[in-house]
């Protein structure tokens, strides 16, 4: 039995619907159904009568709501008290962000921000995209670093989530040079000698930031899987290494660039453009957010 199950059941016992119900927690009407079932199977009795319309509840589902309804409160009352405990003693700010943005970006963005609002005491939780975004959904993070390319949106509600733009990346091919400081690959190269290829796992961003890239790429670069990884950082240490040619986000190789410890393994038609966004519950409200907030909205990056 999940947690969801009792707030989906909740919803269609206030609005008598299951579209509307459906709609309001953001699921598909079919989906919305199944779950009711699921729920209906755990209990062991049908909860809602689906006979006459508007659905009503059955007389179980009247006595297991009003048992749901005390539970949840109890539940997320309980979860606030551990969530204060936890957080860092005045007022915080919990942020969720990919590794290399967490790494990379968020120390010199947060002291960037403190010469603007005076001090953040914040805590960063370095996830994978799919993981921040359930904090964010879930309420365990104010604020929400990810990046954004039109077409690998990450599909949260308008109307639930804002966002703003705060800087733009580059995805880039590098490698290490030559004693002459030219790429010791350069794409897209040929197909008798193949170039050692640090690859990202298909299903992190990366990896699909990878696949989009080579889908509008003419080109068809010669590459020979040699190592893979799902994090940037793993990537950038085995390219430093003479491993091969990845793909790396520029802030995350700035000083390595500058100091010819990488180089470019090909030209900008190699290259994707990222947004880096950050995003916020709109309903998560409070002082320190709605002041950042409004900062970050007057100093907002342009969006790509």
């Amino acid at each position: 039995m999940e947690i969801k199950w009792i707030e989906d059941f909740i919803a269609l016992a206030r609005y008598q619907s299951f579209s509307r119900a459906a709609e309001f927690r953001n699921v598909t009407q079919s989906g919305f159904s199944r779950r009711i079932q699921s729920l209906e199977q755990w209990v062991g009795a049908d909860l809602v009568d689906r006979s006459g319309f508007p659905p009503t509840l059955t007389p179980a589902g009247r006595l297991f709501r009003d048992a749901a309804e005390d539970i949840l409160d109890k539940l997320f009352d309980t979860r606030a008290i551990i969530r204060t405990e936890q957080r860092i003693a005045g007022t915080s700010l919990q942020i969720a962000a990919g590794h290399t943005i967490a790494l990379n970006f968020l120390p010199g963005w947060l002291r960037t921000l403190e010469k603007h609002i005076g001090e953040v005491r914040a805590r960063v939780i370095p996830a994978n995209v799919h993981d921040s975004i359930l904090k964010l959904v879930n309420g365990n993070c104010e604020l929400m670093f990810a990046y954004h390319h039109p077409q690998l949106p990450l599909h949260l509600d308008p109307e639930k989530y804002e966002y703003v733009t705060v800087g733009v990346d580059t995805f880039m091919p590098v490698c290490k040079p030559n004693p002459r400081l030219a790429p010791i690959y350069r794409l897209p190269g040929t197909t008798d000698r193949p170039m050692p290829f640090i690859a990202y796992m298909e299903t992190s961003y990366f990896g699909r930031c990878f696949a989009l890239l080579i889908e509008k790429t003419k080109a068809s670069p010669a590459l020979r899987l040699h190592y893979e990884s799902d994090m940037a950082e793993v990537v950038k240490k085995l390219v430093l290494e003479g491993e091969g040619v990845a793909w790396l986000p520029k802030s995350s190789i700035v000083a390595e660039l500058d100091a010819n410890a990488l180089v470019a393994a090909g030209p900008a038609e190699w290259q994707l453009a990222l947004e880096l966004r950050v995003y916020r519950d709109i309903a998560n409200r409070s002082e320190l957010l709605d002041t950042l907030w409004r900062h970050l909205r007057a100093s907002s990056a342009p969006e790509m």
